[in-house]
């Protein structure tokens, strides 16, 4: 049972990524660029701090590094940019769709041939997450903000593929967060910004370096060090996940409703995910 617990709990780090993240930009306590930028900045510190505590050093080099800097810093930043002007929901039913598609391609590219109840499993599951996240009485899209999504959906799958070549899980995610933050100060700079952007407080950035050096620095690390040990289809479909912890996150230190659309898209998707994780 202990990968199945080091699993969940992983996914509850990245949904908690995503409660820090609207606690700290939806009442305006900091602008999304600059959360995602000290989110980038602390979780760099952190772990380098640790490297330099357990190892005695710090590695830049190592397999599958410049798709692991190039995708961690088109998640943060496309992440940031969508969320200018894009539905909350829509945009995680964007991200994490293209997550799978990423994460399916790569694993079917390097060989591996999930069986058809992880197919059915998936499919089912992100049925459930259209169900539950769909938005209602929304306007026409930002292509421009969808896009910026979907760049972020391909970022996140392809810094996930190459955790499956990592040899030393804290060292590679290191490095990542090392090589990637000083790079995300230049992008950042030609990032659209908020029409209602406030200068950041410091709750905000408090919940920013809480997101980067915890959920985002241990909980990448905590992934990195999974990710060698499950197939790439199964680590795509067992995100599917997030979402759903992330609602219950909300409902739990935000005030969000309970709905009973929750409760039953919920047991859709969780049952999907386990469906397609079953061997037969």
């Amino acid at each position: 049972m202990r990968l199945p617990l080091l699993i969940a709990l992983t996914m509850t780090a990245f949904a908690a990524n995503s409660v820090l993240n609207r606690a700290a930009v939806g009442p305006g306590l900091i602008d999304a660029t600059a959360f995602g930028t000290v989110r980038l900045w602390s979780g760099a510190l952190c772990l380098a701090a640790l490297c330099l505590m357990l190892r005695g050093t710090v590695r830049l080099g190592g397999p599958g590094r410049v798709a692991g800097v190039l995708g961690l810093l088109l998640y943060i930043y496309g992440f940031s940019a969508a969320y200018v002007a894009l539905d909350a929901g829509l945009g995680a039913l964007i991200l994490f769709g293209t997550v799978q598609v990423t994460m399916f391609a790569g694993s079917l590219a390097g060989g591996e041939r999930p069986p058809a109840l992880r197919w059915i499993g998936a499919a089912l599951a992100f049925a459930g997450l259209v169900w539950l996240l769909w938005p209602t009485g929304a306007g026409s899209v930002s292509l421009l903000h969808g896009a910026a999504m979907l760049v972020a959906g391909l970022g996140w799958g392809l810094y996930s593929l190459a955790g499956r070549k990592a040899t030393d899980p804290l060292a590679a995610t290191a490095a990542n967060f090392l090589i990637a933050a000083p790079l995300g100060l230049l992008l950042a700079q030609g990032l659209p910004v908020a029409p209602d952007a406030v200068p950041s407080t410091a709750a905000g950035l408090a919940l920013a370096v809480a997101s980067g050096a915890l959920t985002s620095g241990l909980g990448y690390a905590l992934w990195y060090h999974l990710l060698p040990q499950v197939t790439g289809t199964a680590a795509a479909v067992a995100q599917l996940t997030v979402p759903v912890i992330a609602m219950a996150g909300g409902m739990l230190a935000l005030s969000e409703p309970l709905t009973a659309q929750f409760v039953v898209a919920s047991v859709v998707v969780l049952g999907g995910v386990a469906l397609s994780l079953l061997k037969r």
